[in-house]
């Protein structure tokens, strides 16, 4: 059932073609951001940094896409829960393989300066992982059943966004700045507690959107 689920919400968004204003935005992140020739580390930062916002807004997407009527069917035939984390798992899918194929085209363009390429890539994937999961667990927080306003949901994504990409203890801080601070040193970091602490927020922020469900919807 879940994997139906998964596969329902999936086709949802790609056939919606909602997808292509965060892909668009993305885009123009990576080709205003990135340069040619620089250092590799610091451009994978950027990269997964950019991630943040438009995973959120996916995951905002995703998680307000269907008619109230469809949504009704839905959590009868299925659960209301189920399809909640369905929804979100199916924004994540999306979002984390567009950072992937990032990680390695800016890895390709970019400066190694040393640093093996392998090296570079999984420490690349293991900041954007942090920050698709921030990025998750923003958006779950800021649309629906905790916020239902159009115009307040997209003010708190945005600031939410924000703050977990400047606020010390956020994982995607933690990833990105290792990146960054990396390209200056040469060295490459391993962010491995910066994706494991971004797995257990968005864990907590489904966790508490699904809660939400039962008593908002």
């Amino acid at each position: 059932m879940t994997t139906a689920l998964l596969r329902y919400q999936t086709d949802l968004l790609l056939r919606s073609q909602r997808w292509l204003a965060p892909l668009l935005l993305y885009a123009v992140f990576l080709v205003v951001g990135v340069r040619a020739g620089e250092p590799v580390l610091g451009a994978l930062g950027f990269a997964a940094a950019a991630l943040l916002p438009v995973t959120a807004w996916v995951v905002r997407i995703c998680l307000g896409q269907e008619p109230a009527a469809a949504r009704n069917v839905v959590a009868a035939a299925a659960g209301r829960q189920r399809a909640h984390v369905a929804a979100v798992l199916a924004a994540v899918a999306c979002a984390a393989p567009l950072g992937a194929v990032a990680v390695l085209g800016v890895t390709a363009v970019s400066d190694l300066r040393g640093i093996g390429s392998a090296e570079a890539l999984a420490s690349g994937l293991l900041a954007t992982t942090a920050c698709v999961l921030t990025g998750a667990a923003v958006g779950t927080l800021t649309t629906r059943p905790l916020l239902r306003s159009q115009g307040w949901s997209l003010a708190a994504l945005v600031l939410g966004s924000l703050l977990a990409l400047v606020t010390s203890g956020s994982p995607a801080k933690y990833a990105v700045t290792g990146l960054i601070t990396g390209a200056r040193t040469a060295t490459v970091t391993m962010p491995w507690a910066a994706a494991l602490g971004a797995l257990v927020l968005a864990a907590v922020a489904v966790a508490v959107s699904v809660r939400a469900t039962a008593w908002r919807e």
